[in-house]
């Protein structure tokens, strides 16, 4: 599984949150897109949320299990979920090490 494996993935989440209307896509929409912070598309409860959802995903289609807001991620200096870059690092170094 690669980062742009899994930066396909959260898009497409993002993109199911931008049908519902609960954000405002950017387009382009890309690795450097900021998810959550000052300029970020996502507050907290679309963070949870689109977190839960990239999970549940990667087990259903890559049989991967991994946990994205353990305490590790929480206590990072710079946040993994900063961009879609970072989130979709994060997400396949968890995948490598579980």
């Amino acid at each position: 599984m690669t980062q742009d494996i899994v930066a396909g993935i959260i898009v497409g989440l993002l993109r199911d949150m931008e049908k519902s209307g609960e954000i405002d896509l950017p387009e382009p929409c890309g690795l450097e897109t900021p998810l959550f912070g000052p300029e970020g598309l996502l507050d907290s409860m679309g963070l949870v949320s689109l977190v839960v959802g990239l999970e549940q995903a990667l087990e259903r289609d890559h049989t991967v299990t991994v946990s994205l807001a353990d305490e590790h991620a929480l206590s990072q200096r710079r946040s993994p979920y900063r961009t879609i870059g970072t989130l979709a690092e994060f997400a396949v170094q968890a995948a490598v090490a579980s």
